[in-house]
């Protein structure tokens, strides 16, 4: 199994992209977000997820361990594919987390190829594998705010279900006091 991959982009016209590693072109699948930032005949370094089927043996690629962690996870949801796996992922690894933990179905919903049973599988199995996705190394001041004031607008009442939907929406570069007015101006203007 191919764990990760060092090299340089020789080819990202279209997804999968072609990474040259010591002679040897590997064609490895990357989230749209990763597709854009690349550039051509720059080093790369890659973790990888090798899913082999009985017609094809196809290489997913990822920037950080956190988000292979992720995407390893999302595949353990019956249904939910690697190309969906990664369009999920694509999202960001933060948000799909608090989305899980908020139940948030239609922050599911929203991605191409996932309706609301999926969505719905992926907040139930998952929720129960938190614990494994909490131990990943997220980064952590973004976490702990968003964290701090989930608990700061569940503590005033608000469900979480709204809550959700409001963090998002909120610049992760406030405050954490600018955040909590933010966000109580936006679910203010849901009242």
């Amino acid at each position: 199994m191919i764990g990760a991959l060092s090299g340089t982009i020789a080819a990202k016209n279209k997804n999968p992209i072609l990474v040259m590693v010591g002679g040897i072109g590997y064609s490895v699948h990357v989230t749209t977000g990763f597709l854009g930032k690349s550039k051509l005949n720059k080093p790369v370094m890659l973790y990888t997820h090798t899913h082999v089927r009985d017609d094809a043996l196809d290489l997913f690629g990822f920037e950080t361990q956190e988000e292979l962690g992720v995407f390893d996870h999302l595949l353990t949801v019956s249904g939910i594919g690697p190309k969906t796996a990664l369009l999920v992922i694509d999202r960001g690894v933060s948000a799909v987390r608090a989305a899980i933990l908020s139940a948030d179905v239609d922050f599911f919903t929203n991605i191409p190829r996932l309706g609301k049973k999926n969505a719905q599988k992926i907040i139930i199995e998952l929720k129960s594998k938190l614990g494994s996705l909490e131990d990943l190394n997220l980064s952590e001041t973004e976490t702990t705010e968003i964290a701090d004031l989930r608990s700061a607008l569940l503590s005033m009442g608000f469900d979480r279900k709204e809550i959700a939907g409001v963090v998002r929406s909120i610049d992760t570069k406030l405050s954490l006091n600018q955040k909590i007015l933010s966000a109580l101006k936006l679910l203010g203007k849901k009242s």
